[in-house]
């Protein structure tokens, strides 16, 4: 039996990267997926890429900003599967870049609103659902939030991420006694749209082939390539999964050993 038959898990931010990957790997895996991100044309494009027929996944316009349309989201979930057995988060806003002397606090404000209270959003609206069998609620964070990179500075996505993980340890005791577990993902360099297009971006500015910018940055893995999202995505369904029944509390970094931990 596959790790997630007749198991639902709502992912959020499904867009052409990792939210996909995730959704994907969800029905491949036996499960139902109920897709939210911002864009309903995004929606129905995954939908149809991973499940023709429709039998295994429903979708929602959703914006984690809006407490309304998570309950929105959840309800789909319960009414068209019935229950709610995981809850993946991937939306995010990842694409303002700077340090603390060139911070707007006010866009630093709307990263945390996104990726920090949007998540816990996300997940209020699913506990009702989650309580009912116990389940699993997995957030994908980031390694910038426990080892800057030096290629670029994401000061507020990495602040926001880092203090989602802090919110893991509170959660995990939280609700541990209705038996849902609480983990974490830590990409690095992950192959995938945003990196694709950084190492496009970087090869056009320096002038150099985009197989010396990725060669700059497998160098310092342990492996030697990167990450994929569907690499990412397959730990987060894990974690969702109850071949993770007994973990909770965990951060698990996926980045083909450039950091140790």
């Amino acid at each position: 039996m596959s790790p997630l038959t007749g198991k639902t898990v709502v992912v959020s931010g499904v867009g052409a990267g990792l939210g996909h990957q995730v959704a994907a790997a969800v029905v491949r895996d036996g499960g139902n997926a109920v897709l939210g991100a911002r864009t309903e044309a995004n929606l129905a494009k995954s939908a149809a890429e991973i499940d023709p027929d429709g039998a295994h996944t429903a979708y929602r316009a959703t914006d984690v900003r809006d407490e309304g349309q998570c309950e929105a989201l959840a309800a789909l979930a319960r009414e068209r599967f019935g229950r709610i057995d995981a809850v993946v988060h991937v939306a995010a806003r990842d694409s303002y870049f700077g340090g603390l002397e060139d911070a707007d606090f006010a866009t630093w404000q709307s990263v945390i609103d996104v990726n920090l209270l949007g998540t816990l959003r996300m997940t209020r609206a699913c506990l009702p659902g989650l309580k009912e069998r116990g389940g699993s609620v997995v957030f994908i964070g980031t390694q910038s939030a426990v080892a800057a990179p030096s290629q670029v500075r994401q000061a507020a996505y990495a602040a926001s991420k880092g203090a989602l993980t802090s919110a893991m340890y509170s959660l995990a005791r939280e609700l541990g006694p209705h038996r849902i577990r609480v983990n974490t993902v830590l990409p690095g360099w992950m192959w995938g749209p945003p990196v694709r297009a950084y190492v496009q971006f970087t090869a056009r500015t320096e002038g150099v082939g985009e197989d010396e910018v990725l060669r700059r940055l497998t160098g310092r893995m342990a492996l030697p390539e990167l990450a994929s999202d569907a690499d990412v995505a397959d730990a987060a369904v894990f974690l969702a999964s109850d071949r993770a029944r007994a973990i909770t509390g965990q951060s698990l970094l996926v980045n083909a050993g450039e950091l140790m931990r």
